[in-house]
């Protein structure tokens, strides 16, 4: 397994294993705590590991937390998926950019998103599941949830939306989570 930093999200990071093939499938090591203390990140920080599964056309996202935020590690285990990261770190070097990936169960990649990003996916597959190790327990009180369609960010999702959360339908702009944010 093999860290990559990702230029275009200061502090984010893919996991690439190496598969070994053979006539009975794949193996794989998903996650390798040397290879994650290797770019300075704590392996004992992740405390929940959370599954979804979505057909094809569903859009998750674009999610993150308030307060301190809430670093994850992201990989699809079954399927494809179109992987969105929004940096809305204010004192980062890439404060709004994005970086775009396309995860799947072929490749077993994970995205490593810093506490303070944006993320959302879409469903390429007719089955895709997502696996998420977060490095804090989930508060409901603390989610944030920016528009998957806001035309600042432009966004571009490969698939009409066939369906989402009514969170997500019902998100606010960009610029008005920031507002919301200042206060």
């Amino acid at each position: 397994m093999k860290a990559t930093e990702v230029p275009a999200i200061a502090g984010a990071y893919l996991f690439e294993p190496t598969p070994y093939a053979d006539e009975r499938g794949f193996f794989c090591r998903t996650f390798d705590a040397d290879v994650v203390r290797s770019v300075g990140l704590d392996p004992d920080a992740f405390v929940q590991h959370s599954l979804s599964r979505s057909v094809r056309g569903v859009l998750r996202g674009l999610h993150l937390r308030s307060g301190v935020g809430e670093a994850k590690l992201v990989r699809c285990s079954y399927g494809r998926v179109f992987d969105v990261v929004v940096d809305l770190r204010t004192d980062s070097p890439t404060y709004r950019s994005q970086a775009f990936f396309e995860l799947s169960g072929e490749t077993q990649v994970t995205v490593y998103i810093p506490a303070g990003c944006a993320h959302g996916f879409q469903a390429l597959t007719e089955t895709a599941d997502v696996s998420y190790r977060i490095d804090r327990p989930h508060d409901p009180a603390e989610d944030v949830t920016i528009a998957f369609d806001d035309p600042e960010l432009a966004i571009p999702w490969p698939l009409p939306v066939t369906s989402m959360s009514k969170r997500d339908r019902e998100a606010p702009s960009l610029a008005e989570v920031l507002q919301q944010k200042e206060r």
